[in-house]
């Protein structure tokens, strides 16, 4: 079955046909970094990241590309609310969101490349721009340069409305505009923004605006033309509709695929630092969830559905993910962890339709179930096959209990060590009771266990351990 993804701009589902062979071109809007990531910025990553996954699976080589905004009015706000340089907090902030995404076990980017190191090819597109009639210097004296609107009648296909029913840009004061609608391309030096915080241009000491500089990059690590554009949901308009414009009245033929992520909600609303209803990794582990069931968690819902965030479902997920974490510590315990396995067909056309990872993980947990029948009946063989079968599917979601970026090393290894050996001992003083028939002590031990957050399971291999609830 051909990869079929919803594309923004046809508004519809489409074949997924390269542009070149073999080669697939990513482009990924993204944090803007006035903060540190929240976990609604991180289900983007998460999203994408099972794309990428799944197209290397198909065998396609991706060059991967994500921004990171480090120059925008937010941040010029932050820095003289803080008395920081506008860089140091996009520079901590950028180490916040590698860290989130690292501990996601979201695969680095191919480029990850910053605005403030593109402002050469930016100013390339916008005397592009300002030559072919797309663009003007505002004529007020603030040496700002605007993108004229009317000038693309094509402006607002992707979003699918009118600019007859669009209001002001509201990004620069209209004043300089031929018409509120334009958009900053480049925003001359103002007094009162901090002063390091400009370039030399041809049209005055300034900064760019927030649209060029994705339509630069991804002009500069993907060229003229590439696959897939991608972004949240939030991002469709203004952002990308007014980066497809300049793009295309520049001359480049831009992205074929607008692949657009649904937003995290909570309470009703969209998760956002502007609101303060954020939360982040920090609180997740104060509920008790690992990174990885957050991933899964991402991962159950499809990546054009809105999540309405709850603890109650972020715990039910979690839940969900320590069954199938179960059957592969079994299993592997059972049969060896082996290598992956070639992924079920109905698993395949489930991810080949739109990524439809809610119809993949019906898949995985049936063959799970049948996994933990043959455990029971003592097939081996069936037991192989099935491991290598959901790890495949795992490894694909990016959630394999047994891939190294969950398993730790070093400092985890010693701690899991240590843990072994004290279980170990707590265990055998049970195994002590139970065979001088001390039903009291040795429920006591089990019960003491469980407080601590460690389930003891009777198997016919002897008693295993697990951290969490039993299922």
């Amino acid at each position: 079955m051909t990869l079929r993804l919803y594309d923004t701009a046809t508004r519809s589902v489409r074949d997924f046909v390269p542009r070149e062979a073999g080669k697939v071109g990513v482009y990924l809007c993204g944090l803007t970094l006035q903060a540190p990531p929240h976990i609604g910025h991180l289900r983007s990553g998460v999203n994408y990241d099972v794309l990428r996954r799944w197209l290397l699976a198909h065998g396609f080589e991706v060059r991967f590309v994500r921004n990171l905004t480090d120059i925008d009015d937010k941040i010029l706000v932050k820095a003289q609310e803080q008395g920081r340089p506008f860089w140091s907090i996009a520079y901590a902030n950028e180490l916040k969101l590698a860290a989130a995404y690292r501990a996601l076990n979201v695969l680095p980017p191919t480029y990850e490349p910053r605005a403030t190191g593109h402002i050469p090819e930016m100013h390339e597109l916008i005397a592009k721009l300002i030559d072919t009639g797309h663009a003007y210097p505002a004529t007020d004296g603030s040496g700002d340069v605007y993108f004229d609107v009317c000038s693309w009648p094509a402006y607002g296909a992707l979003s699918n409305q009118s600019p007859d029913d669009m209001q002001s840009a509201g990004d620069a004061p209209d004043r300089g505009k031929r018409d509120p609608r334009d958009f900053a391309l480049w925003k001359g030096a103002k007094p009162e923004e901090p002063a390091d915080a400009y370039w030399p241009s041809p049209w005055g000491r300034g900064r760019p605006g927030w649209h060029i500089e994705c339509s630069a990059m991804c002009w500069r690590y993907l060229g003229a033309e590439f696959d897939i554009h991608g972004g949240g949901l939030d991002l469709t308009f203004p952002h990308h509709e007014n980066e497809l414009a300049q793009s295309q009245a520049a001359g480049l033929p831009f992205a074929r695929y607008w692949v657009h992520h649904g937003l995290l909600n909570i309470g009703g609303a969209k998760m956002g630092k502007s609101l303060g209803n954020t939360l982040d990794l920090t609180y997740v582990d104060s509920l008790g969830v690992r990174p990885v069931e957050l991933r899964y968690y991402y991962a159950a819902a499809h990546y054009r559905s809105a999540i309405d965030y709850s603890e109650d479902s972020l715990r039910e997920a979690a839940v969900a993910y320590r069954r199938v974490e179960g059957f592969v510590q079994r299993a592997a315990e059972r049969v060896g962890a082996g290598p992956l396995g070639e992924v079920p067909g109905a698993f395949a056309a489930a991810m080949d339709d739109d990524l439809n990872t809610s119809a993949a993980l019906a898949v995985l947990h049936e063959v799970v179930r049948d996994g933990n029948t043959a455990l029971t009946g003592g097939d081996d063989v069936t037991v192989r096959t099935a491991l290598g079968q959901v790890r495949a599917m795992l490894d694909i979601l990016g959630v394999d209990p047994l891939d190294p970026a969950w398993t730790g090393g070093g400092g985890a290894e010693d701690l899991r060590a240590v843990v072994d050996s004290l279980v170990a001992l707590a265990l055998e003083q049970r195994a002590q009771a139970r065979s001088r028939k001390d039903w009291a002590a040795a429920d006591a031990v089990r019960d003491q266990l469980k407080q601590a957050g460690v389930v003891v399971e009777d198997t016919p291999q002897g008693p295993r351990w697990t951290i969490g609830e039993q299922d």
